[in-house]
Order: C-alpha cells, then sequence, then structure tokens
C-alpha cells in the first residue's frame, strides 16, 4: 500500500470513528488566560478568529472544550494599572477547573507605569499558577511568552521590555515552579504586517498561535524518563536554560551538558549541538518545547580532528546509555562545521539530520585564510597541531575537511540544512557552503541551504527559526502536517476580492447558503482564489476574472463556485465537514486546490492534505464525478522553484485518478509555452491568477470533460 493511499485509509478510518461520538467520555478542558492578544481584540469577528476559537475549531468539539478567558488591558503585576487578579474572567477560569491552562500575560505589564513594579513579576506569577493548582494539582500549566510590539511609544507596551525582562523573568517563573513554557514571540519576529495596529496579531496572527498551542495540546509524549537517573549522574550543577533544566558536568575530564525537556517526545529525539553554547539559541528552545534534549560535548580548538570525535564517539555511548533515540540531530555552528559533518562521516548510521549555521566546511579557508577569508593566525597553528600538518607539503596534500568528503557525505542518505549570510567575510560562502552545497547535489545528495542577503558571518541562525525547527522536525517524524488538520481559515484582506467587511466566514456561509437551496446542480467547483474568480451567483465578491468564460461556457449549466481567497486543503477539509455542500448534490465536481500551502508545507505534505480533501468528496458526493486538478499551473518559470514544487506535487497525486469515480489532470500544458514558462496571456505576473483569457482555456477543458466523463 503506497503512502497516499494509507492516508487515504487513515482519513476514511478517521471519519468513521468521528461519526461515532463517544459522548461517555468527558472532554479535555482547556482554559485560555491572558489579556487583549487572547480576547482577540481588534481582529474581525473574534469570536470565531480569537486564537482560543481557532484552536477549538482544529481540535474539534468530541475531546476538547476550550474557552477564552482573555481580558484587554489587563496585567499579570497585582499592582499594575489593571490586574487580570481583579477580573471576573479570572474567577471564571479557576471555575472552569481546567485540565490544561495556556498563560498569556505581560505584555501590559511593560507599560511605563506598570514597569515600576516588575520586582514583583516573578512571586505574582507563581502565585496566578498556584492557584490554578489548588483548584486541580493535576492541571497542565503552560506560559506563552509575549509576541512582539512593534510601537515606537517608549512609555506604552515597549518591545526592549518585553524582550529584555518580562520573557526572561516568565522562563525563570517556568524553571522554579516546572512548569512549560512556549516561545510565541520568535514566531513574529520581522512580521509587523500580521499586526495591523502594531500591538495585537490580525486573525492570521492569531493562526500562528492557535497552531502552536495545537502542537502543544496533541504533542504525544513518554512519560517515567529521566535522563539523570538512566545516567546516574551526581555531580552536577544546575540551572535554567531559557526556562529548562541545564546539567552540566563531567565525563572523562570534559566539559558536557544536557538540557532536558519538560515532555520528552517518543523515541527521546535530541540535538547536539557542537560549539558556541547558548549562543542564537532559538532553535534548540523550539526543539525544548517540543521534547527533544539538546546536548554537548566540548571539543573547542579541535577543529573536527580525530580527539574531537573520539570525544563525541564516546559521548554518543553515553546518550545511547542514557535512553536517547539512536539517530541524533547534529547542529554545527561556524567551526562547529567541522566536527559535525567529520563525526557524521564515520558515524553515518547515527545521524538523523544536520543544521549546519555558517558552516566551516575548509580548514585552508577557515582559519587558513588562504582565500577571500582573512583567516586567524592563531588557530591556524591550532589547527595544524591537531591534524599533525608540519610541512608545506603536508598542508597541500591535507584532506579531512568536510568539503573533501562530499561523496560520502551524500552517500550516507541523512538531509541537511545550512543557513548562511551571503556576505559572510569570515567564512567566505564561495569557499565553503556554496561549493559543499553544488558537490552534495552532484553526488545525489539532499541539502537545502537559505542564504541570507547581505549578512555576514553574524548574525547567526534565523529569528524566527521555524524553516530550520519544520526541517528537523520532519527527518525525525515529529512535524504535525497542518495541511491534513481540517481547519477554518481566518482571512481578512481588502485584496482577497471581497465585499467591504465580509470575512472568510461571511464567504463560508454565502456558499453553504447556495449549497443549501440552489436545489441539484450541474457542477460545483471548488477551490481558493482562481476558484473564486469564477464568480457566478456569489453575493459577497467582488472580482470576478471568469465571468465572461463562465457566461460562455457554462450559461446552460447550474453551477457554484465554492472558492475562498487564500484556503489551503486544510480549509477545503473544514468546509466540507462542517458545511452542506452535498445539498446540491452536484453531477460534476472540479478540486483545484494547493497553492495556498506551497509556502508551509512540502509537496508530500501537501498531497497529503489533499488526498485527505478527495477522500471527504468522495464520501459527501458518492454519486458525483469527480474532477481533481490538484494546485492549477504555477511558476512562470519552467526552472522555478514554485514550479518544481508543482511538478512534485502532481507526481504524487497522479496515482489518484485510477480511482472510477475520479479523474486527474494536469493542465500545466494548456497554459504554458513552447519553452515550458506560462502564458502571460493566461497568467498574471504572480504566476499563480489567472487572466480572463486563462479562465477560458479553462472553462473549455471543464466543460470537455464534462462531456465526456460519465
Amino acid at each position: 500500500m503506497g503512502k497516499l493511499a494509507i492516508v487515504r485509509f487513515a482519513v476514511v478510518l478517521f471519519l468513521l470513528v468521528a461519526s461515532c461520538r463517544l459522548s461517555a467520555q468527558s472532554p479535555i478542558k482547556i482554559a485560555c488566560v491572558g489579556n487583549s492578544i487572547t480576547y482577540g481584540a481588534g481582529m474581525v469577528n473574534r469570536e470565531k478568529n480569537a486564537y482560543p476559537a481557532q484552536l477549538q475549531a482544529m481540535l474539534g468539539g468530541d475531546y476538547y472544550e476550550v474557552r477564552n478567558f482573555g481580558v484587554n488591558g489587563t496585567t499579570l503585576l497585582k499592582k499594575g494599572d489593571h490586574p487580570y487578579w481583579n477580573t471576573n474572567q479570572y474567577k471564571n477560569a479557576l471555575g472552569y477547573n481546567a485540565d490544561i491552562v495556556f498563560i498569556k500575560l505581560g505584555t501590559n505589564d511593560s507599560k511605563q507605569q506598570n514597569r515600576v513594579y516588575l520586582a514583583d513579576f516573578e512571586a505574582d506569577y507563581k502565585s496566578l499558577i498556584s492557584s490554578f493548582q489548588e483548584v486541580n494539582e493535576n492541571v497542565r500549566i503552560v506560559l506563552l511568552l509575549p509576541v512582539p510590539s512593534f510601537l515606537e511609544d517608549t512609555t506604552s507596551i515597549w518591545d526592549p521590555v518585553i524582550k529584555g525582562k518580562i520573557t526572561p523573568l516568565t522562563q525563570k517563573v517556568a524553571y522554579d515552579a516546572g512548569v512549560e513554557v512556549i516561545d510565541l514571540y520568535q514566531l513574529f519576529v520581522g512580521q509587523p504586517g500580521l499586526f495591523p495596529d502594531k500591538i495585537h496579531p490580525s486573525s492570521n496572527g492569531a493562526t500562528v498561535i492557535a497552531k502552536r498551542v495545537y502542537e502543544a495540546v496533541v504533542q504525544k509524549t513518554e512519560t517515567g524518563f529521566d535522563i539523570q537517573e538512566k545516567l546516574g549522574l551526581t555531580e552536577i550543577k544546575k540551572s535554567s536554560f531559557h526556562g529548562f533544566e541545564q546539567m552540566d558536568f563531567e565525563y572523562n575530564g570534559v566539559a558536557c551538558k544536557i538540557v532536558k525537556p519538560k515532555r520528552i517526545a517518543p523515541k527521546k529525539p535530541w540535538i547536539w549541538r557542537a560549539r558556541f553554547w547558548g549562543h542564537e539559541p532559538q532553535t534548540d528552545i523550539a526543539l525544548l518545547e517540543r521534547g527533544f534534549h539538546v546536548v554537548y560535548c566540548d571539543v573547542s580548538n579541535l577543529y573536527g580532528a580525530p580527539e574531537a570525535v573520539t570525544r563525541w564517539n564516546n559521548f554518543y555511548d553515553l546518550m545511547r546509555q542514557g535512553g536517547l533515540s539512536e539517530k541524533a540531530a547534529l547542529e554545527g555552528m561556524s567551526r562547529g562545521g567541522l566536527i559535525v559533518y567529520n563525526w557524521a562521516v564515520e558515524n553515518q548510521e547515527k545521524v538523523a539530520c544536520i543544521y549546519a549555521d555558517a558552516p566551516v566546511l575548509d580548514g585552508k579557508s577557515w582559519p587558513g585564510g588562504f582565500g577571500k577569508g582573512k583567516g586567524s593566525k592563531g588557530d591556524w597553528e591550532r589547527f595544524m597541531k591537531v591534524y599533525g600538518l608540519e610541512s608545506q607539503e603536508s598542508i597541500d596534500a591535507f584532506a579531512g575537511n568536510p568539503i573533501h568528503k562530499t561523496e560520502a557525505i551524500a552517500k550516507a542518505g541523512f538531509s541537511m540544512i545550512h543557513v548562511c549570510g551571503e556576505a559572510d567575510k569570515v567564512v567566505p560562502v564561495d569557499e565553503n557552503s556554496r561549493i559543499f552545497e553544488q558537490k552534495i547535489k552532484e553526488s545525489g545528495g539532499e541539502i537545502n541551504v537559505i542564504y541570507k542577503e547581505g549578512v555576514d558571518h553574524h548574525p547567526h541562525s534565523l529569528k524566527n527559526p521555524t524553516p530550520i525547527v519544520d526541517f528537523i522536525l520532519r527527518v525525525t517524524d515529529n512535524k504535525i502536517n497542518f495541511a491534513t488538520i481540517a481547519a477554518p481559515g481566518a482571512e481578512y484582506r481588502s485584496a482577497a476580492g471581497w465585499k467591504e467587511g465580509k470575512d472568510w466566514w461571511a464567504q463560508m456561509e454565502d456558499i453553504d447558503s447556495l449549497c443549501r437551496n440552489s436545489g441539484k446542480i450541474d457542477l460545483l467547483l471548488i477551490g481558493n482564489s482562481i476558484t473564486q474568480g469564477w464568480g457566478g451567483s456569489r453575493t459577497l465578491t467582488t472580482y470576478k476574472p471568469g465571468k465572461e468564460a463562465a457566461d460562455t461556457y457554462f450559461k446552460k449549466l447550474k453551477w457554484i463556485s465554492a472558492g475562498i481567497s487564500g484556503d489551503r486543503t486544510q480549509h477545503i477539509a473544514w468546509r466540507l465537514q462542517n458545511g452542506h455542500y452535498e445539498a446540491c448534490k452536484p453531477k460534476f465536481v472540479v478540486l483545484a486546490i494547493g497553492v495556498n500551502n506551497f509556502g508551509d508545507n512540502t509537496a508530500e505534505e501537501i498531497a497529503k492534505g489533499i488526498e485527505m480533501d478527495l477522500t471527504i468528496i468522495e464520501a459527501k458526493f458518492p454519486k458525483s464525478a469527480i474532477l481533481l486538478l490538484g494546485p492549477l499551473p504555477t511558476g512562470l518559470d519552467k526552472d522555478s522553484n514554485q514550479r518544481k514544487k508543482y511538478n512534485e506535487v502532481h507526481q504524487l497525486i497522479a496515482g489518484l485518478g485510477e480511482n472510477k469515480k475520479v479523474n486527474y489532470s494536469n493542465l500545466i500544458e494548456l497554459f504554458s509555452n513552447e519553452d515550458g514558462s506560462l502564458s502571460l496571456d493566461y497568467y498574471g505576473n504572480d504566476g499563480i491568477h489567472l487572466k480572463p483569457d486563462g479562465y477560458k482555456v479553462w472553462a473549455k477543458y471543464i466543460r470537455e470533460q464534462m462531456k465526456n466523463i460519465k
């Protein structure tokens, strides 16, 4: 059974199970405590778009019950100008007796009039935590770090105070109280567009929070495991690593560190930091939140030499003795690139993946300085010593760098991601990651390099580490595929082609009303903004580039356009499950979806989302013929990344047309020039949206298929 077939079976099984609700089982109660950001202030339709409401929709109502106890303007501080403590919602939250409590407070405590009481912040937060624990001693409490503020008013909610004081204080509280903490701040860095008033997230910003909290709720964990007890470590020093317990100890005379997650992911995954402990730690923090251990074994000034590899061999054996998984995710920052790759070459079966950040891959580049970089004289002398390079002849013949081992690394089969500054003057990218990437790909290896335009050697990493974290989670089978988690949309954009003031929910109801009241129809078109562009009898859409084509080719048909701008596979699934589309009993159903998933999801994840949608459609419309188009052609240039992902998705979903009811089509040839590029007669400059003539091509094809497919 193929992967997609397995997913399809799983979706069918889920639908069957969901239909047999276990009403006797009490739902898990989730309380969302917080300020205006939890409440949903400033966003359209906050009752349905605030993060707790979106969380409830994603979790479903059978096994979870989510309530919003957010209050605008409130502080964590008891002496603040509007203490949460004094609100009815706080009393109601306590009376709710929740199983899980998410607390998101601290933003308003950064105001000038409240900062003077920050000395009380720890004690007040611990007191708040205790108040919920007194009601339910088994309650799970998760502290959500405040999101950024993009205000420039230093007397109001001020980002430097949030980042420099509120965040570390909250992390210390989490460590002292033994509760969980989730860093929301890093998820919004550099995204002011998600904060219309510079303080409050939009409905799409609330989606980011809801998805992260959803991960925390459904995360599977292993219990009864403590690596300290497993290893019998006694001579250790404990401290807080951003709210998590860090243990410092020596093993064979070498300084080592282990940071423990609050909840341990299945199979006990771990990330192994090579150098510069604690520098730009956002990836490590995000993985700790998701159940990874973070470990370190000092190999300073060894530059990946045999002695460093031996130390790592011994430490790996210790971690396996401690119960961690067989394969480790390796993290090499700067000169750490030398050890992660040199160790990986000799221990291929022990490597899950490699994340390298501005990595040194050729010692002659750095510290040698034989190329564009200036190098480091002292480090080069130590490099030569640990590798036994005593003459120019031995230096010229030296082949102990990762750059010399690309063929073996590629054949090892593990995935790699690099993050590099294109303007790196210390470890020049053209002498390290760029040539390394080329050689790896030539040898058939899998590597993705994120080049940061205009960035030097520092700063390392990404302020929002999501691309790195998602990569590691996917490789270690810990990534949730949100393309397959049915969820309502939260779009509200003036450029969406909607009547002013009408959000996603209004579009959803408009379509649902048409399906409920139109009687039997000939054609139901399901999709995103491109499908929305047909117009038809929709009352809340203003942009209808497909109207002329529809008037020409669909004029004798009774049809409905069920497309909503911005929709992804998960939104289609939610609409189909919660709407009444089947009431119109269409003879023919067209599904064109997936392109809006391109930014967040891999081709395989998107294919699984399309598979899910198709399975629901087959169940909802048992007597309808189905035309599966997946994402419509995209990417003006045939060699663009957009087109490459399009091709990958279609390769994965092509087999879905083997079902007698489902007819699959890839429309790329209909819209392409002879050189493979998309025709600008049919496509806009974004390579996604169709022009009126493009709709004519599409409409003609659909009409022909309706005549040919019975």
